[in-house]
């Protein structure tokens, strides 16, 4: 079987060369025809955890409270905020920002209900004045603005001058409705296993949600550019940022187009220039870099044909496609050279043949011990890991198959040539600069060892003190919109990130009313989440019911619990204890206009005079101070607040530990009837997976690749030498990073099981290379010498390329991604040095390959020792 494959790929790729990039060309210009299908996500779900309970969650309260996603504009003038032409110039913005499509209401101290400046009485309530009102004292009003319960730390900054314009858009129902419906299925194959009806259904709902989700991508960077249009016409008389995760989703894609094409054309570029100085020749700079476009066109093809979106952190595909595909090149370019300048006079195609039957196994194994290493990462739980795993996967057998096609029928097409004098030299092991490298490690072998000890150790301690808490803002650069606006949200406003405390009403005051919890297929132990949707029972479910009839008692008690006093009293009992934490900005509840109608009546109202607030409250009111805040018909309420990011002792873990307990144990709430939602909780969830991520990662990076070395080297003593190299290298980046202070995230998570993956290519090389060193005399030194200065080139080179062309992604404008480009070069730098250090050390030591022969003791260091 094996004889027929090479026969066929030596009668296509070898005798018909042009047939065979023929065939190439097709297939990426018929791959490439996808490309103008090539879509990004940078949604908030694209940064969650599999599968989280927590998450349909957050989307179940949206629907039920109908608190969509928003806008926050901020605005500061150059004259003063309260002067007549400042007002005037806001009230222009407002206008034109309210007319933006998807802008529900806007909210700003222009439109605000002025209930303190003068205080009014309940009975004139329902016509508050506003600022715009005549004859309203400015002062009056900002100094409520800054002191008011309900605008304190919302609309008015401390410095008086800061204000904010709050966008709010609609819910999109349609969109939380097919998500969870897609979720739900989802949860259901991974869990039980669908019904071939099932499978179809999973299959048309996630088409149609993919479809609706492009539709929805489009019209929010549409209405955020249009946000920006409007912004940009007042930036001269005013200091204006734009904030909110709509904001940050838009130009979170516009950072992934920008690295795409940073990192294509960069890393291309800096390969020209490595490969030029390294081959000085034209064809061996060009063929390289015609098979790496190649695999990387048809795989941005294929993903477009599927629709299977790049995010934030599969946006550093194509630089690693790039990468891997030259280094897997350059390991063939070099053993040819080798041939070349050994045997000039032999035919191309016997020379080209040779060189393929050669390095095929261990480029088949490299590359097989790189896509484990990519494999291990759909372990990790979160969908942008587990997508850039797979596509890395697919990625790297087509590099392989593309290599493997076009650099040997491109060497059958052009022309011999001559072999240059560093091939030359290499073939007969002199001048290899890699010699330094087995010289220092025959002479100081014991250094070696004591070193990697050294480093083993402390890179051990660097990683107890990793740690994965880290600030959203520090994930961009101080120059940016989204950092800028962040921070003066943060530091104004009433913080960024949103948290909500959901409270359910007390058993005592449930009778009809069912909760769900243990039916809802996302319910986990230890998410205390329950279903707020479940409803009474009722024959007719379009029935009226009079409110005061018996039949609709336990329905008027559940909806009298909250907005009683009691009730309140235990909301403020809750809401004040959140006011009083450092990181938190703003929070608002029903505690809110439980203080405020307390204040304009003089006195503490009762039950009665709640009920009758409650019902008087004109409509633009209560959908200020109740409406948010109150589920009547689950017996249900709200606690909203914002975090605020530029904390500098910010550890969202701990914060919401800390909430949860004080709220149960401190205040006596039951636990079951706590609810902690929000992008903070969906974030911390993805931060803390993130620990336990890397650590399953790795452990299935070692095991598959132990297996894998086992099955190549038939020899458990080799496979353990050709591991420790690589984890050591992994262990001093993570070392490294724990010792720096640099937190695990999305990115960075991957650095190790990439470095693995990656550097145990060199590791498979040079085993390779020295057993057939090893062969020719039973001499171990005299084999780590040869071996040096022939493979060894081939792994410094392909080391080269991948150190500059991930330093690359220092151009990044998204933090995380320059972590990842500068710690996985150095991870590299690393793996190479172990591997011709450390590695040979060991086999010099354990001597696997038997006891060396009689005749062939340990060489002298000198170029003639590794001819």
């Amino acid at each position: 079987m094996f004889q027929k494959l090479v026969s066929l790929y030596r009668s296509i790729v070898i005798e018909r060369p042009k047939l065979a990039l023929l065939l190439v060309c097709l297939l990426t210009v018929g791959m490439a025809c996808g490309l103008p299908n090539f879509k990004l996500d940078a949604s908030s779900d694209s940064l969650t955890l599999e599968h989280d309970a927590d998450l349909d969650y957050f989307r179940k309260m949206n629907q039920r409270y109908q608190s969509g996603d928003f806008l926050i504009v901020t605005f500061r003038p150059q004259q003063d905020l309260f002067s007549d032409s400042s007002i005037q110039l806001m009230q222009e913005l407002s206008a034109e920002l309210s007319q933006v499509p998807g802008v529900v209401s806007t909210l700003s101290m222009l439109d605000a209900p002025l209930l303190y400046s003068p205080k009014v009485s309940l009975g004139d309530i329902s016509e508050p004045r506003t600022l715009l009102t005549p004859g309203v004292d400015k002062q009056a009003a900002k100094q409520e603005y800054l002191t008011s319960p309900i605008y304190k730390d919302m609309l008015l900054g401390p410095d008086g001058q800061t204000t904010a314009i709050m966008l709010s858009l609609a819910v999109n129902n349609r969109y939380i409705e097919m998500v969870r419906h897609r979720d739900t299925l989802r949860l259901k194959r991974d869990r039980e296993g669908l019904s071939p009806a099932e499978e179809a259904e999973l299959e048309q709902v996630t088409q149609e949600f993919r479809e609706y989700r492009t539709q929805v991508t489009a019209e929010d960077h549409q209405r955020v550019e249009q946000v920006r249009q409007i912004v940009a016409g007042y930036q001269d008389r005013a200091e204006i940022f734009v904030g909110g995760a709509t904001m940050i989703t838009a130009d979170m894609i516009d950072f992934i187009r920008s690295d795409l094409k940073t990192f294509g054309v960069g890393v291309l570029l800096l390969m020209i220039v490595v490969m030029a100085v390294i081959f000085r020749q034209k064809r061996f700079v060009i063929l390289p870099l015609l098979s790496a476009a190649a695999a990387v066109v048809m795989m941005l093809g294929f993903l477009s044909w599927i629709d299977w979106r790049l995010t934030v952190i599969s946006s550093n595909f194509v630089a690693l496609q790039l990468i891997i595909s030259l280094a897997i090149t350059i390991h063939l370019l070099v053993r040819y050279r080798e041939y070349h300048a050994e045997e000039p006079d032999t035919p191309q195609a016997e020379l080209v043949m040779e060189t393929v039957v050669f390095m095929a196994r261990p480029c088949l194994y490299a590359t097989l011990t790189t896509m484990v290493a990519f494999i291990s990462l759909v372990v990790s739980n979160i969908r942008p890991v587990i997508d850039f795993g797979w596509m890395m996967t697919v990625g790297l057998a087509v590099s392989l198959i593309l290599s493997f096609v076009v650099i040997p029928a491109g060497l059958m097409i052009l022309p011999k040539g001559e072999p240059k004098g560093k091939a030359r030299d290499a073939a007969r092991g002199k001048g290899a600069f890699t010699l330094v490298f087995s010289r220092f490690t025959e002479r100081y072998s014991g250094t070696v060892l004591w070193l990697s000890v050294v480093l083993a150790v402390v890179s051990g301690y660097g990683v107890s003190r990793l740690e994965v808490e880290n600030r959203f803002i520090d994930y961009f650069h101080k120059s940016t919109e989204i950092y800028k606006g962040m921070s003066v949200i943060d530091k104004n406003l009433g913080g960024t990130i949103t948290l909500d405390v959901v409270l359910d009403a007390p058993k005592a005051d449930e009778t009809s009313l069912s909760f769900g919890g243990e039916d809802d297929p996302f319910a986990e132990v230890g998410s205390e989440n329950s279903d707020p949707f479940a409803m009474p029972e009722s024959d007719d479910p379009f029935a009226e019911v009079d409110p005061f009839s018996e039949q609709n008692e336990a329905s008027a008690r559940a909806n009298n619990h909250w907005f009683t006093v009691a009730g309140l009293e235990e909301i403020k009992s809750v809401h004040d204890y959140l006011e009083s934490l450092p990181e938190v900005g703003k929070v608002q509840s029903l505690a809110t206009a439980y203080q405020v109608a307390n204040d304009v009546n003089g006195s503490a109202l009762n039950d009665f005079e709640l009920a009758l607030l409650q019902q008087s409250l004109p409509q633009d009111i209560s959908d200020i101070l109740i409406e948010p805040y109150l589920a009547e018909d689950i017996n249900q309420t709200r606690i909203t607040l914002r975090v605020m990011e530029t904390y500098p002792e910010l550890s969202r873990s701990e914060l919401l530990k800390k909430v949860r307990h004080h709220i149960t144990h401190e205040l006596g709430f039951a636990p079951e009837n706590v609810h902690l939602s929000g992008l903070m909780v969906l974030y911390n969830n993805m931060l803390q997976s993130l620990y336990s991520s890397q650590i399953v990662t790795l452990g299935a990076v070692f095991v598959g690749i132990m297996l894998m070395f086992m099955v190549l080297f038939r020899s458990l003593l080799l496979a353990t030498l050709a591991i420790i190299p690589n984890l050591l290298a992994a262990s001093v980046v993570l070392g490294g990073m724990g010792l720096a202070g640099i937190p695990l995230d999305m990115m960075t998570i991957t650095v190790a099981a990439i470095t693995v993956g990656i550097g145990v290519d060199d590791t498979i090389h040079y085993i390779h290379r020295f057993k057939e060193e090893f062969a020719i005399d039973g001499d171990y030194v005299a084999a780590m010498h040869r071996s040096h200065a022939s493979i060894g080139r081939a792994m410094f080179y392909t080391s080269v390329i991948i150190v500059t062309g991930f330093s690359v992604m220092g151009l990044s404008n998204f933090i995380p991604t320059i972590y990842f480009g500068l710690l996985t070069s150095f991870a590299m730098l690393a793996a190479i040095l172990a591997a011709l250090t450390l590695l040979p050390r060991l086999i010099l030591l354990v001597k696997p390959l038997g006891a060396p022969r009689d005749n062939q003791q340990s060489a002298p260091v000198s170029e003639s020792s590794a001819g």
